[in-house]
C-alpha cells in the first residue's frame, strides 16, 4: 500500500517478503497485509526517518516512532507491567487515499473469489460507480481512509480490530465506538510498548567476593539511570504523544533467606537522583543507604541476586493532553560469592 506523505527525510527500509499467501485479504477483518512482519508480498514498508536534527524514528503500521531517547545497550530491555495492563495489541490508524483504497479493492472484487453478492454490496457502499465521488473522492486531500495495524508479536487479542475501512474528515477525532482508533493517548500506550531502558545489574562493594556479616554496598550508575522516552506520531493528521519513563526505586532480593538488606525493605528509593550510594574509603563502619548483608557463605556456589527498577510512566500529546500509565519494571540477577572471613591464629 502507497506510503502517505511525510514530512521528514525518508530512508526506505521497505520489508518485502515471500508472496506465497493462500487467501485474500478482505475488509472487515484482521487483514495479513497489515499485520508488521507479514509474509506477504506488499507494499507495507518499515521506514528510517531521519529528521533535521539527526533523529530517528521507524515507522510501525501508519505510526512514527521516535526512539532517539530510548534506553541503549545490549542489556537494554521492555518494561513489565505493575499491573495486568498491556498496550494494544492492535489500532487503527490512516491507511488510504481515496484513490489508494479504490486501487486497492478493486482489483479484489474483479477476482470475483469473494463472491457477486459480497462484491455488489461493496461497490454499493463505496459508490464505486461513481467517478468523482466513489470512494470519497470529491473529499481527496480532506481526509483518510481508516484501518486496522496488528502488532507484529500477536498479543492476545491481535484479531480484535475487525472494523472495516472508515472514513475520517481531517481534523476530526475517530469515531468514539472504535476502540484503538489512534488519540494521542492511544499513541502513548503504544509508545509505552517501545521503551527501552537499562539493564539493571547493580555495582557492588566489595566488588569480587563479599564477606559473611560485612554489609555489601550496592548502587546503580546515575549516568545510565536517567529519564528515557519514546514518541509516537501520526504526521497525516498531525497528532503525537511521548511516554516517558523515571526510575524511581531499586528493589534487592538477596537470593537467599540468610541474609539482611539495607533497607530492610530491600527497596532503596531514589534520593538526589541517585539509586543507591557509591562506596567510599573509610565508610566500611558505616550502613550502606542499599546494600546487602548475607549472614552465611555461599560455600562452592554463588547467591542469585536479583535486582528490579521500577519505573513511573507519564506522557504528554497533541493538545495539551497528557496523563499517568501504569508503573514498569525491568530487572536482572547476578551471581554474587559469598566467603567466610579467615581468621588469623597467632
Amino acid at each position: 500500500m502507497p506510503a502517505l506523505t511525510r514530512a521528514m527525510r525518508v530512508l526506505p527500509i521497505t520489508v518485502m517478503v515471500g508472496a506465497s499467501f493462500s487467501f485474500l485479504a478482505l475488509p472487515g477483518s484482521a487483514r495479513a497485509d497489515d499485520i508488521l512482519d507479514g509474509t506477504q508480498n506488499t507494499e507495507t514498508e518499515q521506514r528510517a526517518e531521519t529528521g533535521p536534527e539527526g533523529t530517528v524514528g521507524v515507522t510501525v503500521g501508519g505510526v512514527v516512532f521516535d526512539r532517539s531517547k530510548n534506553g541503549s545497550g545490549g542489556s537494554a530491555g521492555a518494561l513489565t507491567s505493575s499491573t495486568s495492563w498491556t498496550p494494544p495489541p492492535c489500532w487503527y490508524a490512516p491507511k488510504y487515499t481515496p484513490e489508494q483504497l479504490q486501487k486497492y479493492l478493486e482489483p479484489i472484487w474483479e477476482v470475483g473469489s469473494t463472491g457477486y453478492e459480497w462484491d455488489a454490496k461493496q461497490r454499493e457502499k463505496y459508490n464505486a460507480k461513481d467517478e468523482k465521488k466513489g470512494f470519497n473522492k470529491d473529499k481527496t486531500g480532506k481526509g483518510y481512509w481508516w484501518s486496522s495495524y496488528v502488532n507484529k508479536s500477536y498479543p492476545p487479542g491481535w484479531d480484535s480490530c475487525d472494523e472495516d475501512y472508515f472514513w475520517v474528515d481531517t481534523g476530526d477525532a475517530p469515531p468514539a465506538d472504535i476502540e484503538n482508533a489512534v488519540t494521542p493517548e492511544v499513541l502513548a500506550e503504544l509508545a509505552y510498548a517501545e521503551i527501552r531502558v537499562p539493564g539493571t545489574e547493580v555495582t557492588l562493594a566489595p566488588a569480587e567476593a563479599t564477606k559473611v556479616n560485612l554489609p555489601t554496598w550496592a548502587w546503580l550508575d546515575v549516568a545510565e539511570f536517567k529519564p528515557v522516552s519514546v514518541t509516537a506520531s501520526v504526521e497525516a493528521i498531525g497528532i503525537e504523544a511521548t511516554a516517558t519513563a523515571e526510575p524511581v526505586s531499586l528493589e534487592i532480593k538477596p537470593g537467599t533467606a540468610d541474609a539482611e538488606t539495607y533497607p530492610a525493605s530491600g527497596v532503596c528509593e531514589i534520593n538526589d537522583g541517585r539509586i543507591g550510594e557509591p562506596y567510599a574509603k573509610g565508610k566500611a563502619d558505616a550502613t550502606p543507604p542499599c546494600g546487602v548483608k548475607y549472614l552465611r557463605s555461599s560455600g562452592d556456589g554463588t547467591f542469585p541476586l536479583q535486582a528490579t527498577v521500577t519505573w513511573e510512566i507519564h506522557w504528554t500529546g497533541s493538545g495539551g493532553a497528557g496523563g499517568d500509565l501504569p508503573d514498569g519494571a525491568f530487572g536482572a540477577t547476578q551471581n554474587v560469592v559469598v566467603q567466610e572471613i579467615q581468621a588469623v591464629n597467632r
